[in-house]
């Protein structure tokens, strides 16, 4: 139980699409738009959860156009959130423009394919309750969630606390660019490691 709680914080903390959004719309758009956006990656963490365990999404990903399909699917959304924070600028866009919200969060993790990897990873990995898959599979879920909502409020929280340190309108874009930099670092080496393993396969 110990080392799949180890698993879970080092595959979490370790920067994705997921806490690096959050921290991006967090630092672009506000707490409060930034707690929607975070209750929906949650819920939708969750629902990959329920694909991975019950056998659903290895069935549906065993087609590689499947997982191409889905991995184009999360690069354009990053994208398109990278600009939508890169463009959010100074204060005065910070309070008009329109934030990513729940919906938002939870389709992410829908298309994310780390999140797909992640769960698959912790859900046939770590056995630690081999007499009942129901107890081990809930209590994984208890855990991952335990460990999962900190963390990602803490990169919420880290790029919050930017905008309320009354920045300058020129840092606060240069740190949304940096944000959006990230978010499209973390696309490219998807896409990268992604199309290598194909070509490896073929």
């Amino acid at each position: 139980m110990f080392a799949f709680a180890a698993a879970v914080f080092l595959l979490i903390i370790t920067p994705g699409p997921g806490v690096l959004s959050a921290a991006g719309v967090g630092a672009a758009f506000g707490w409060r738009q930034g707690l929607f956006y975070v209750a929906g990656l949650c819920v939708g963490t969750n629902l990959v959860s329920i694909l991975v365990f019950t056998g659903l999404a290895a069935i549906i990903l065993t087609e590689p156009v499947v997982r191409i399909v889905l991995l184009f699917a999360s690069a354009g959304y990053l994208g398109y959130l990278a600009l939508r924070i890169a463009l959010s600028g100074a204060k005065i866009a910070f309070i008009q423009t329109s934030a990513p919200g729940f919906v938002a969060g939870m389709m992410l993790q829908f298309i994310n394919p780390k999140a797909y990897a992640v769960n698959t990873t912790l859900f046939t990995s770590f056995a630690f309750y081999p007499e009942s898959f129901a107890v081990e599979t809930g209590l994984k879920l208890l855990i991952m969630n335990i460990i999962w909502l900190p963390l990602h409020l803490i990169w919420l929280y880290a790029g919050v606390k930017l905008n309320e340190l009354n920045l300058p309108a020129r840092t606060q874009r240069i740190i949304n660019l940096c944000m959006a930099g990230c978010l499209l670092a973390v696309v490219v080496l998807s896409v990268w490691s992604v199309l290598r393993l194909s070509t490896g396969a073929s």
